[in-house]
C-alpha cells in the first residue's frame, strides 16, 4: 500500500452532517486517503449548532451504514459516550439514560455498573458504532477539577474501586463487541484546568498512584486502547506535553508498564495544544513520540479539507526524517490488530 493511505489509517476524524454522499469531504477522505476511522458528535461547537452527526437511531444507523461503504476497510466509527454528563447521544433523543462514573462508584456495585455498560454497549451496537472512547480511569484526586471531578468522570479516588468498575464496563463492552479506550493517561484527574481551553501543567498536582489502573488493566489484558491527554509534567517531559512526549509514550507506557497495544491522542485541536504548537507539528510530533493514531475532531475547528493538509505534512517529515518511516508502519499494523478485534 502507498504511503499516503497507510498514514490515512492514523487518523480519526471529525465531519459536519447527519448524512453523506460520495462527494461528502469524509466519503472523498474515506475512499481516496483511506481514512481509519470517523468521530461523531451530537453538536457542532465551531459553528455554534446544536445538531451535527447525531438526530435520531434510525438516522446514526443510516449514516454509520454510509460511511462503512466508503471505507475499504473495516472502519472505526468512535464515539465519547461514557454516561451522565459526557454522552453524545441523549435522552432527548431517543437514548437511554445511563449513570455517570461517579454515581457508580458511590454505589459501589459492579453489577450494576455492567448493566449501565452493557446498556451502552448494546446501544452503540444497533447503531453501527464500535469504538466507545471510554472509560475515564483517571482518578477523582482533585474533586474540582473542571474537566473530570466537576463533570462525575471518575469512578473514584481509590484506584483499586476504579479498577473494578472500569473492568466491568470493558467486559460489558467486549460482550457486544465495541471497542474501548482507557483515557486520559498518564492521568487528568489530578489536574486544575481542563486541556480543553489551554495550557494543563499537573508537574505539581499529579501522583504516582494516578497509574495503577492503566497498569493493572493492561496487565489483565484489557486495554484495547490507550488515550494520551494534552498535560505537562516537567518531571515526566520538560519540553512536550505527553501526548507528544517520547519519554511518555515510548518510555513511561510502553518500556516501563509494558503496554503494546494501539495509543491515540485526546483531540489535537483542544487549546492545550493549539496555543503552542500548528496542527501538523503537533501531529508529526506526536507520531515521532510513538502514538500510532490521532484524534482530529474536526469541532473545535471545522475544516473540511484537513486530512489532505496533514497527510501532507507527515508525508514531508517522513522524507526529512524527523519520523522515521518504520514508526508509520508500526502504527499501521497497531491500528490493523485493533481493527482485527472486531472481526473476532
Amino acid at each position: 500500500m502507498e504511503l499516503e493511505k497507510i498514514i490515512g489509517q492514523l487518523f480519526l476524524l471529525g465531519f459536519k452532517g447527519t448524512s453523506v454522499d460520495a462527494r461528502h469531504p469524509i466519503a472523498v477522505d474515506l475512499s481516496k486517503r483511506n481514512l481509519g476511522g470517523v468521530i461523531l458528535f451530537d453538536r457542532l461547537l465551531a459553528e455554534k449548532q446544536e445538531q451535527n452527526n447525531i438526530i435520531s437511531a434510525a438516522q446514526v444507523r443510516a449514516l454509520n451504514t454510509s460511511l462503512q461503504s466508503y471505507s475499504s476497510t473495516p472502519l472505526l466509527i468512535a464515539i465519547d459516550q461514557e454516561g451522565g454528563l459526557v454522552r453524545r447521544l441523549k435522552p432527548e433523543r431517543g437514548f437511554p439514560e445511563t449513570a455517570s462514573a461517579a454515581e457508580l462508584g458511590r454505589k459501589d456495585d459492579t453489577t450494576l455498573t455492567h448493566i449501565h455498560a452493557a446498556c451502552t454497549a448494546a446501544t452503540l451496537h444497533a447503531l453501527g458504532i464500535n469504538f466507545n472512547l471510554a472509560p475515564v480511569v483517571d482518578l477523582n484526586s482533585f474533586p474540582k477539577n473542571p474537566v473530570i471531578g466537576n463533570l462525575q468522570r471518575s469512578f473514584s479516588a481509590d484506584p483499586d474501586c476504579v479498577i473494578r468498575h472500569t473492568t466491568a464496563w470493558i467486559k460489558a463492552h467486549r460482550n457486544y463487541n465495541i471497542l474501548s479506550c482507557l483515557k486520559h493517561f498518564p492521568g487528568h484527574g489530578s489536574s486544575q484546568a481542563d486541556s480543553h481551553l489551554g495550557f494543563t501543567d499537573i508537574s505539581s498536582s499529579w501522583q504516582q498512584e494516578e497509574l495503577i489502573p492503566f497498569r493493572t488493566l493492561i496487565q489483565k489484558g484489557l486495554a484495547d486502547s490507550i488515550m494520551l491527554g494534552h498535560l505537562f509534567h516537567e518531571r515526566l517531559d520538560p519540553d512536550y506535553p505527553t501526548s507528544l512526549s517520547p519519554a511518555v509514550v515510548s518510555g513511561l507506557l510502553r518500556e516501563q508498564l509494558g503496554y503494546h497495544g494501539l495509543t491515540i491522542t485526546d483531540d489535537l485541536q483542544m487549546k492545550a495544544i493549539t496555543d503552542k504548537y500548528g496542527l501538523e507539528e503537533a501531529v508529526c510530533q506526536s507520531l515521532a513520540a510513538g502514538i500510532d493514531m490521532i484524534i482530529i475532531g474536526n469541532n473545535l475547528d471545522h475544516a473540511p479539507g484537513i486530512l489532505q493538509r496533514i497527510i501532507a505534512a507527515v508525508i514531508l517529515a517522513v522524507k526529512e526524517n524527523r519520523i522515521p518511516e518504520t514508526r508509520i508502519y508500526s502504527a499501521w499494523e497497531r491500528v490493523r490488530k485493533l481493527k482485527d478485534q472486531l472481526q473476532c
